[in-house]
């Protein structure tokens, strides 16, 4: 995990030492990760976070300096990686119909391999200041609109129509992808890959319907 947000205390760019540093910043951020999808946002303590790293408590204000900065750079991670991954998608796909079912697979698979992470993310954002929650807003638009210009685009080479508006058939879209977080089972017959390609085909239906 990447763990270079709001908060997290910078390293010596560049040198051994700075490596190690970031290492410690991954480590911790994934140990924030754990306690809070575990025990929830408001009731976790650094204390907590601490000791599921293995660090006294001074030790980890040296890398971090509030909770609450752990919190944001918990949702800065996935909102970044989502949009580097969907960026990655698009360029590749061979057409845009298959640039919108891949979204759709990658997400909901993303989704059930980092269920901890998406617990936090879809159900800690009220535990954002607003002068903290803007900037993570706007990052998450920004992975809308490349979802939803996936979909326009298809629908313009295409020649299709949607029964309903784009922005409602994206959020659907969405909703239904990240949803899985709350019942995708790991012991399950599906691999997290083939439900997202399950989803898939579901929403797709609608769009080749047009």
């Amino acid at each position: 995990m990447a763990a270079g947000g709001v908060g997290m205390a910078g390293g010596g760019a560049g040198s051994a030492a700075g490596s190690r540093a970031d290492e410690q910043r991954q480590r911790i951020l994934a140990g924030a990760v754990t306690v809070f999808s575990r025990r929830g946002y408001r009731a976790a303590s650094m204390n907590e976070v601490a000791e599921q790293v293995g660090l006294r408590k001074p030790t980890l204000y040296h890398y971090v300096r509030t909770k609450q900065d752990l919190l944001v750079a918990v949702y800065e991670e996935v909102l970044d990686e989502s949009l580097a991954r969907g960026r990655a998608i698009v360029a590749r796909a061979s057409s845009t119909r298959e640039a919108v079912r891949e979204l759709i697979v990658d997400r909901a698979a993303y989704t059930c391999e980092h269920r901890d992470l998406l617990t936090i993310c879809f159900e800690e954002e009220s535990e954002l200041p607003p002068d903290l929650r803007q900037p993570i807003l706007e990052r998450r638009r920004v992975y809308e609109r490349l979802v939803r210009e996936a979909v326009e685009d298809h629908l313009r080479e295409s020649g299709l129509t949607l029964p309903i508006a784009v922005n409602v058939y994206v959020n659907t879209l969405l909703g239904a992808a990240n949803w899985t977080y709350k019942w995708f089972d790991p012991a399950g017959p599906r691999t997290p890959r083939e439900l997202g390609e399950d989803v898939a085909t579901v929403l797709l239906a609608v769009l080749d319907a047009g």
